[in-house]
C-alpha cells in the first residue's frame, strides 16, 4: 500500500454510495469515529449530532465509520443508516462498513493510529480530532463523551 502523507489523501464511501474525498475537509476541523448502532456508546451519536448542528457552520465536520468488528452493528449499511437517523437524528456523513484493525483494516484507521502513535482500536466510538491543517490532534477513548471533547473542538475551531 502506498504511504499516505496527509489526511486529505483518503477517500471513503458514504452509505448511500456517494464518494467522500477527504480533500473536501481542508480548512475544517474533522472528528472521525468508528461507530456501531447496537453499542452501549451509541447514544453518544445524539451528542455528536448536537455538536455538528451547533458548529458545522464554523467549520466542524464529523464522519462516522460504522464497523462490525466488535459485532455490534446492523447487518447492512441501509439498516445502520436508518437506525442512526431514526434513533439519534444523525445528519453527518456515515460511511459503508469498515474494518478498523487487522490485515484488511481501512487505510484511514491505519493512518490515524500511526499519527497518534497508538495501537489497535479497542472498541467502538474511538474518536480522532483533526485540526484545520490536517494534523491529528488527539485520540479519544470509546467512553469519552461528546461534552468532554467539546472544549478541544472549540479550541481547534478558533485556532
Amino acid at each position: 500500500m502506498a504511504e499516505m502523507t496527509s489526511i486529505y489523501d483518503f477517500k471513503e464511501t458514504e452509505m448511500n454510495g456517494a464518494p467522500i474525498d477527504f480533500g473536501q475537509y481542508r480548512g475544517q476541523v474533522l472528528l472521525v469515529m468508528n461507530t456501531a448502532s447496537k453499542c452501549g456508546f451509541a447514544p453518544q451519536l445524539k451528542g455528536f449530532e448536537a455538536m455538528y448542528q451547533q458548529y458545522h457552520d464554523q467549520g466542524l465536520a464529523i464522519l462516522g465509520l460504522p464497523s462490525n468488528q466488535f459485532h455490534q452493528e446492523m447487518k447492512t449499511d441501509a439498516e445502520t443508516s436508518d437506525y442512526c437517523q431514526v434513533h439519534y437524528g444523525v445528519t453527518f456523513p456515515m460511511t459503508k462498513l469498515v474494518r478498523v484493525n487487522g490485515d484488511d483494516e481501512d487505510p484511514l484507521f491505519a493512518y490515524l493510529k500511526q499519527a497518534t502513535d497508538s495501537g489497535r482500536i479497542k472498541w467502538n466510538f474511538t474518536k480522532f480530532l483533526i485540526d484545520r491543517n490536517g494534523n491529528v490532534l488527539h485520540r479519544y477513548s470509546p467512553k469519552t463523551k461528546p461534552e468532554t471533547i467539546l472544549p478541544d473542538v472549540e479550541a481547534a475551531l478558533k485556532a
